[in-house]
């Protein structure tokens, strides 16, 4: 501490890099320096990732969320957290981290067969030593290198089950019998020999296409293992040469078996990235997957020799579909970063410890925001709950000194709602043990709640200005920092001292893309297996428009509290495309009209299209059974339930048009506009977001939470930026 006590610092917004942040700032080793605030609009925390229990105590999303194995700073983040709460097991279900996430080893797309229509496809990725979380080891596993080494490895695996020829010969184009290659070809004296053994294994036919391919992409793992010992050119030639015979070989085969075209497009893709990761020398480049951020991912792909074939494949729209990345507008559209498109592919694959997908056995409010809303209230955080943020005021020219930067010098709110008696707010409800927030504020605590409830005020709602109170913090009085979480697309409401001063602001906002999103969930009588539903309990992309990612969220049905448990739960999202012109500041039932468009659409996707996923949920007649959706007011004993289509307006939907609530894009040309969270430009301000440049640029948790330890660093110096794991910007 100082002369003048602690630090205040206002962290204003309460998402996954506001949160991470304080929990830095406020962990025991600074002995109290930092004093924290978090300034929150409504009544809950968790930005985009918020959740809420609503009736029968349903989870209720903004959308769908899962943790992926290469998480590492969220889960060390949310392991610390579950560690320092220290519930009681026998009083809660969710008592450590380990109870609140559960491995998923499953990936699924939909497919479409040219002879079979529509078809899902799932693969099991097998276990990773470790846990994400876990201490990393000496070997840096988020190098370019590490990430090419392995491609060669799981290049060579999908060659090795390509089976073009069963019963061909057991012996290589060398006349060696095929054994353990990486052996054999770590003995290789020379550039020279390693091409020429290459080239002669490559021409020997067909009849031995999948071992050569095969023992050909053995050399290569060896020579990717072994860098820089090969120079570039050569390992471009052994790329470009195992490409070429792979497609000329194996092209003609997969027209006759579905199977193998599958796996043979994402042997295509690896192919692709590899030559590319290569031929713009990514491995030791200064700017590192920054130089390719300019190029859009499958044009890149494309002029690295992936095939059209593969760049419309399923999986490919899957990836594109997990991310949002047809920005709302269609797959005609596409728009990913080739360098964040790379990065994020390479780690998923590469890099996932325990399992691929991390799922949550509750909702991300009630497993993640709750557990850090009660640590960081523990250690002394004030929550000031119901707050807006409507301007970051900075000083004035005259006030600042000539080698001072500007500043922030007040923060301007507006108090939505007042806590009757001037006390704290408590925002959290039990539901069967486990501490959750609901989907409405409570009103009982709030002064003239029960107006508010009558006015049907919407507190998270852009357009909804109504407030009872105008609050002025003052630099030096009520803070020393400011951590700005707020989302990207809130900052021109609330930034308009810095758009207008700074060029750089003006660009982050006009270039760094977001788009509004959309969600349903059902509660059904019957299982899956009952729908019709074969498959594991897995999340699908690539599916029809417009809901073209779902979910199957059985895990869920325990920590409800329906009076008669359903029989299966499942979630669907996706992009909700801007209309033509933006609504006014005033247009305060634009929320409730996008809503509207996402219930019928819902309901016409139900009536039209996920008879392909559960061919059981329809009747004779191919129309969907409505009667298989729960209403929490008729299981309550309220009564007999609507009828028909009706009985889907006792579902959830949503439709996520706050800027607060879009999705960050990371189109290509964009990226450079980000500014990061360490940026010194404002001497007592720093950013946190998925939005900023946070070293893994992408509408995720890991990102969010990265940027959260930016922040933290930038105020106090820790974390060191090496304990921020897989932080590679050059």
């Amino acid at each position: 501490m100082n002369e003048k006590g602690p630090i205040k610092v206002a962290v204003i917004g309460g998402g996954c890099a506001s949160l991470a942040a304080a929990f830095e700032l406020t962990k025991p080793k600074h002995r109290g320096r930092y004093e924290v605030t978090v300034y929150q609009l409504g009544w809950r925390l968790g930005g985009k990732g918020a959740s809420g229990r609503g009736p029968a105590g349903r989870i209720e999303e903004h959308g769908l969320h899962v943790w992926m194995g290469f998480y590492e700073n969220a889960f060390r983040l949310i392991r610390q957290c579950y560690g320092e709460l220290g519930r009681d097991p026998k009083h809660c279900r969710i008592a450590d981290w380990d109870d609140a996430f559960f491995p998923d080893p499953f990936v699924g797309v939909t497919d479409r067969d040219r002879f079979l229509g529509w078809m899902n496809r799932t693969a099991c990725f097998p276990p990773a030593k470790g846990l994400p979380g876990d201490p990393l080891d000496n070997h840096n596993p988020f190098s370019v290198a590490s990430y090419l080494a392995h491609a060669a490895a799981l290049l060579r695996m999908l060659l090795t089950g390509v089976d073009t020829h069963p019963g061909g010969d057991s012996k290589s184009a060398a006349g060696e019998p095929l054994g353990p290659a990486a052996e054999r070809w770590d003995r290789m004296s020379s550039s020279e020999d390693v091409l020429k053994r290459l080239n002669r294994m490559l021409k020997y036919g067909l009849s031995l296409a999948s071992a050569s391919l095969a023992e050909a992409a053995a050399i290569l793992e060896v020579v990717c293992r072994s860098l820089p010992t090969y120079p570039q050119n050569l390992v471009l030639k052994l790329l470009e040469m195992l490409a070429a015979n792979a497609r000329k070989q194996l092209e003609r085969v997969i027209e006759r078996d579905e199977d193998l075209r599958y796996q043979w497009e994402i042997t295509d893709l690896v192919l692709a990235m590899m030559v590319g990761i290569v031929r713009f020398g990514l491995v030791f480049h200064p700017r590192g997957f920054e130089a390719i951020d300019d190029y859009e991912s499958l044009d890149w792909l494309r002029l690295n020799g992936a095939s059209e074939r593969s760049l419309n494949s399923a999986f490919v729209k899957g990836l594109y579909d997990l991310i949002f990345a047809y920005g709302g507008a269609g797959v005609e559209r596409p728009g990913l970063a080739a360098g964040q498109g790379l990065r994020a592919s390479l780690r998923m694959l590469f890099t996932y410890r325990g399992a691929i997908f991390w799922k949550m056995r509750a909702g991300m409010g009630d497993v993640v925001f709750a557990p850090l809303y009660e640590v960081l209230r523990n250690r002394g955080v004030s929550f000031e709950f119901f707050h807006r943020l409507t301007d970051v005021e900075l000083s004035r020219a005259e006030d600042i000194g000539p080698d001072e930067c500007p500043y922030v010098k007040t923060l301007h709110f507006d108090v939505q709602a007042k806590v009757r008696g001037g006390g704290e707010y408590r925002p959290l409800i039990d539901v069967g043990g486990v501490p959750c927030w609901p989907s409405e504020p409570d009103y009982e605590q709030l002064v003239s709640g029960k107006q508010h409830r009558t006015q049907h005020r919407q507190y998270e709602s852009h357009w909804d200005r109504r407030s009872v109170a105008r609050r002025h913090l003052a630099v030096g009085e009520d803070f020393d920092f400011v951590v700005l979480g707020v989302s990207v697309g809130e900052i021109p409401y609330v930034c308009r001292d810095i758009l207008a001063r700074d060029q750089r602001w003006r660009d982050m906002v006009e270039h760094v893309a977001t788009i509004p999103t959309q969600a349903f969930q059902v509660w059904m009588r019957e299982d899956m297996e009952s729908l019709g539903w074969s498959q594991p309990a897995v999340n699908v992309s690539g599916y029809v428009e417009p809901f073209n990612t779902w979910a199957d969220m059985r895990q869920l049905i325990p920590e409800e509290q329906w009076p008669v448990a359903p029989g299966a739960i499942a979630y669907f999202c996706n992009a909700l495309a801007d209309p033509p012109a933006p609504p006014a500041e005033d247009d305060v039932e634009y929320p409730a009209r996008r809503r509207e468009e996402v219930r019928l659409s819902a309901i016409r996707y139900l009536s039209n299209d996920v008879a392909t996923l559960w061919p059981k949920a329809v009747d004779e007649q191919g129309e969907f059974r409505w009667g298989l959706l729960m209403d929490p007011a008729e299981e309550a004993g309220g009564g007999a339930g609507a009828t028909g289509e009706d009985r889907f307006d006792s579902q959830f939907w949503t439709a996520n048009v706050n800027p607060t609530d879009r999705y960050v894009l990371a189109r290509p040309g964009t990226l450079k506009y980000r500014i990061s969270p360490l940026d010194n430009s404002y001497d007592n301000l720093t950013i946190a977001g998925d939005w900023t440049d946070a070293g893994f640029n992408e509408g995720c948790v890991e990102t969010a939470v990265m940027s959260g330890l930016l922040a933290a660093h930038a105020i106090s110096g820790t974390p060191a930026i090496e304990e921020i794991v897989g932080y590679d910007h050059p």
